[in-house]
């Protein structure tokens, strides 16, 4: 078999996919860029304010704004655009388009027919109104999505974790996603050793179902070495003074810019939500 159809090292692949857009997004981070000069506690404000405009806006331009807004400062903060494109359109908005896609039919959605369409003897219409609520639906998502990205890939993850504690969250929950994120990495450092171990072993040409059963076999051996690779993380945390707080070397502190900022998105949420 080809060694494009191999199964083993499409699945490897994905994986390693992730291991590479985190790293960029953390180069990203580092940028001096508009967002990566804000704190980070008036950047979260803002971003949840600028959410909170997508889920009560009810007309497509203000949802086309609100995702121009969200390129707009994708590209002040030096952030790639193909990669911002990528990153925010793969998953979720192109699921919510196979969502949207039954109502934009009569069926479904009533109203004034745009076209029409005769398929094996079943009538499909599309109606104006079934256009407006699936394209409102996808431009909701995509603008959340993309507003929900921009925070993530502009600023630290310990600032963040930082962040929501000063919000109050509870610690156990903030604790949990400390050591997720710093798990995620060595565990799929171990996929990686796992998949050269076998390559340098079997060799690239491995067929569908042999494939199959390699990474069935080692489904249970990188599940026991997962346990035991969690355990050893969070001990290494504990070792090293870790007590649930995240925290970083410069503390936060707001300035000029930043109260200006969150003046700024602030009436803009007022006039958007005035308008809606």
């Amino acid at each position: 078999m080809r060694k494009n159809n191999n199964f083993i090292e499409r699945s490897i692949m994905g994986a390693l996919s992730f291991l590479k857009d985190s790293i960029f997004a953390q180069d990203y981070a580092q940028q001096s860029g508009f967002l990566q000069q804000l704190d980070p506690r008036i950047k979260s404000i803002t971003f949840l304010l600028f959410i909170i405009q997508v889920l009560f806006a009810r007309s497509i331009p203000a949802l086309f704004f609100l995702y121009g807004l969200s390129i707009i400062l994708a590209l002040a903060s030096r952030i790639n655009l193909g990669f911002f494109l990528k990153r925010t359109w793969v998953f979720i908005p192109l699921f919510a388009l196979f969502i949207a896609i039954p109502s934009l039919f009569s069926k479904f959605t009533p109203g004034e027919a745009l076209t029409a369409w005769n398929i094996l003897g079943i009538k499909l219409i599309i109606t104006r109104q079934g256009l407006a609520a699936g394209l409102t639906f996808i431009m909701r998502v995509a603008a959340s999505v993309s507003f929900a990205v921009l925070l993530t890939i502009t600023t630290w993850h310990f600032e963040l974790l930082k962040t929501l504690r000063v919000f109050k969250i509870p610690q156990v929950f903030v604790m949990t996603l400390g050591i997720c994120y710093r798990y995620i990495y060595l565990f799929v450092g171990m996929i990686e050793d796992t998949y050269r171990a076998i390559k340098s072993r079997v060799g690239t040409a491995v067929y569908y179902k042999s494939g199959q059963s390699i990474v069935a076999w080692n489904i249970a051996f990188l599940w026991s070495r997962s346990l035991k690779l969690n355990e050893e993380v969070y001990s290494a945390m504990l070792s090293r003074g870790y007590t649930g707080e995240a925290r970083v070397l410069n503390e936060f502190k707001a300035g000029f810019k930043d109260w200006l900022w969150l003046f700024s998105v602030a009436a803009l949420s007022l006039v958007m939500l005035w308008m809606t």
